[in-house]
């Protein structure tokens, strides 16, 4: 097997801290949005959970995983995340956020992912929609600073 070398990449965070420090901020109070609008802090994470996956971003697996867990959230509904339509594991508000956060982190196909929207929007007050549409912005774009300035990602100990 050839492996090819590939170029450190540029830790953008690192690079341009006071843009970082925005996408937390603004992070923070999509949370708070959220919060307020009556989502619960497991929803929150499901969502980012669930983006994160679409995206492929192992580092934030890592971290909303854990932090789902330690808010209460079982192994059991984070392993069928993925296929949330074919389970009777989340609620009416569940399904719509998990909904929206698709076809938000899917946007270039939003017009034949338009189901997507209207599912959420029959279930979600629009403060709610917006609150979600933030959720998933800020972790979208967490997304992507981690996949391309390649955060690494490994067990905390080794198996």
């Amino acid at each position: 097997m050839t492996t090819t070398a590939t170029a450190p990449r540029t830790n953008v965070g690192i690079r341009h801290p006071e843009l970082y420090a925005s996408v937390a901020t603004t992070a923070t109070l999509a949370d708070k949005a959220a919060l307020g609008e009556g989502l619960s802090p497991l929803l929150i994470e499901l969502i980012k959970i669930r983006v994160s996956q679409i995206n492929g971003c192992a580092y934030c697996l890592r971290i909303h995983t854990a932090d789902s867990l330690a808010k209460g959230e079982s192994q059991e509904r984070l392993s069928v995340l993925p296929a949330w339509r074919e389970t009777r594991y989340f609620d009416e508000q569940e399904r719509s956020a998990l909904a929206l956060a698709e076809y938000l982190t899917t946007i270039k196909d939003s017009h034949a992912n338009l189901d997507l929207y209207e599912l959420a929007a029959e279930h979600l007050t629009p403060g709610q929609l917006s609150a979600v549409t933030w959720v998933a912005m800020a972790i979208n774009t967490f997304n992507r600073i981690a996949i391309s300035s390649s955060y690494k990602v490994a067990p905390a100990t080794p198996r």
